[in-house]
């Protein structure tokens, strides 16, 4: 009888203990970051960056996210390009040249090793670093041509914040390949140093210096 009743109990110890152990197994396979705290690249947290400038404020993302790839979820949607993390659309702009061209794994290495490198130079995250450089990158006026009878007139004319924003990331990819391909140094150590002397609007840098003959122009041109 003792016999019996030790062994109907262990038959109803069995099932407990096998999803208690199985229970535990689901547990540890969770991702390590699950819904707002996601870090980028496993170590940024995009939740402590602000934006300054109030016209970009809408079209800077700053979405948590772990992998800053979307497959071109919002590639054929118009005006869909402020849904797309602002990190990702850094990477794909280096893509825009043809060193990079459908090279996404080369584009987001290079963005990562770039953001490293950013890191341990100002003890900063360097999505902030990136933010202050687009935001200082971004121009705020440019001239168009306004057609009078046979006469073309320069015009200085605001721009757009998506436009401005548009111009300042492509100009920031472009001068960091350019000087990859002036200089021995990697197309990381070249985007972090372009990155890094937009921010302290350094017109060594190729976006600020962009900038600032576009708005030199434009103001002539009131």
């Amino acid at each position: 009888m003792a016999d019996e009743e030790s062994t109907t109990q262990q038959m109803a110890e069995a099932p407990q203990t096998e999803f208690q152990t199985a229970k535990e197994l689901a547990a540890s396979r969770k991702p390590k970051y699950a819904g707002p705290n996601l870090l980028l690249f496993e170590k940024y947290d995009l939740s402590e960056v602000a934006v300054q400038d109030p016209g970009l404020v809408r079209y800077i993302n700053l979405q948590p996210i772990l992998v800053p790839h979307t497959g071109a979820r919002h590639g054929n949607k118009s005006f869909a390009k402020h849904k797309m993390n602002v990190v990702e659309r850094l990477i794909n702009e280096l893509m825009r040249s043809e060193t990079y061209t459908g090279k996404k794994n080369s584009a987001f290495r290079a963005t990562r090793e770039a953001f490293e490198i950013i890191a341990t130079r100002t003890k900063q995250n360097p999505v902030q670093v990136l933010v202050t450089a687009l935001e200082n990158a971004a121009p705020r006026e440019e001239v168009t041509r306004l057609r009078y009878g046979g006469i073309s007139v320069p015009k200085a004319v605001d721009v757009a914040p998506a436009r401005r924003l548009d111009q300042s990331i492509r100009r920031i990819a472009s001068g960091a390949v350019e000087a990859s391909h002036k200089s021995k140094n990697s197309i990381a150590q070249c985007l972090a140093d372009e990155i890094l002397k937009a921010s302290k609007n350094d017109m060594n840098s190729v976006a600020i210096a962009k900038k600032e003959e576009i708005e030199r122009v434009a103001k002539s041109a009131r």
